[in-house]
């Protein structure tokens, strides 16, 4: 089976580099179709990669797509039978493309990823199962996220993320830095939601995906993935994880989460999502206060974060109609 791989680029030139200089230590390098999207980086992208990767098929959206429709742009000229939706920050270890696509073209699997690593090579989050309404998504909520992560300890509800993955781990949604997909699943379920600017974008594709066949992760496989290397520079952020809340990067995170939630579960838990939300901010701002008082700091040592918090959501509450209406909207906010 013929392979595309598709990066998008914005702003990240180098670590493309990286990544491509990673994957041409194995011969199968050559046996892919490389496709960049570039969202209107403005910079000399094209001339550094392409100079060096001729055999490149370079595209440019003329704006920042975000991640969805950059990809869609690579899916539609993509040649091969099997794409593969791969992050600029990655690097390829023991000819692990090759291998994952030997596995998943002679298997019945329409998608699937591999165990993915951190730069120090310990294990990364690599797929995940569905909760209902998505309620793992309170989970980064201070606090409140605290308390439902305690009383699911007590009830022992099973964790839904697949840190370690066994050779063969069967999943509902797969990490977006590294998601191969079969083109006859695509061509049934379409292309990703363009609602989704960045975030959950391919959790939402995955659940279109999983009603067409099983999901798999194949933890024999490794590449390593360097968390949010590209969207932390170019949102100025300080935290390169998906647990941020308070700052531009987080209002895109909560966002896209909660848009999510409205078109894989519908009204009811899209609300119950943000009213969670919400009643989290007065919870912050209460306990934070008491916590830094009992711990001798400054009783007013969260309060950015506390406000920031508090800001995204009311910019999320902003949106609340048109995301309930669920027509087409490009819900950039970075």
């Amino acid at each position: 089976m013929k392979l595309s791989i598709i990066i998008v680029n914005y702003k990240s030139a180098q670590l493309i580099d990286d990544c491509l200089t990673s994957a041409k230590a194995f011969d199968s390098f050559n046996d892919f179709e490389w496709i960049i999207v570039d969202n209107q980086s403005n910079d000399n992208s094209k001339e550094i990669l392409t100079s060096k990767y001729p055999a490149l098929t370079w595209i440019e959206m003329g704006y920042n797509a975000g991640f969805s429709r950059a990809n869609n742009a690579g899916i539609k000229v993509a040649k091969g039978e099997v794409v593969l939706l791969l992050n600029p920050d990655t690097l390829i270890l023991n000819d692990a493309i090759s291998k994952c696509l030997h596995q998943f073209a002679n298997s019945t699997n329409v998608a699937c990823g591999i165990q993915l690593l951190n730069k120090d090579l310990s294990n990364q989050f690599s797929g995940s199962n569905f909760m209902k309404g998505g309620i793992n998504q309170l989970l980064p909520l201070p606090y409140w996220g605290s308390l439902l992560k305690n009383i699911s300890k007590l009830l022992s509800i099973k964790k839904p993320s697949v840190d370690i993955a066994s050779d063969f781990e069967k999943v509902e949604w797969i990490n977006g830095a590294f998601l191969m997909v079969k083109k006859e699943a695509i061509n049934k379920v379409g292309l990703m939601d363009e609602d989704f600017f960045l975030y959950a974008e391919e959790i939402e594709w995955c659940s279109r995906l999983y009603k067409q066949g099983s999901l798999m992760i194949y933890g024999n496989i490794h590449i390593i993935h360097l968390i949010g290397e590209t969207i932390t520079k170019a949102a100025n952020s300080n935290d390169s994880t998906y647990l941020n809340l308070y700052d531009r990067k987080g209002l895109q995170l909560i966002l896209s989460n909660h848009i999510r939630i409205r078109k894989q579960y519908g009204i009811f838990w899209f609300l119950f999502q943000l009213l969670n939300y919400t009643c989290a901010v007065p919870i912050y701002f209460i306990f934070g206060l008491f916590e830094n008082i009992l711990n001798a700091r400054s009783p007013i040592n969260d309060i950015k974060k506390a406000i920031g918090l508090a800001k995204n959501v009311c910019i999320v509450w902003s949106y609340s109609i048109l995301i309930i209406l669920n027509k087409p909207y490009f819900y950039k906010v970075l």
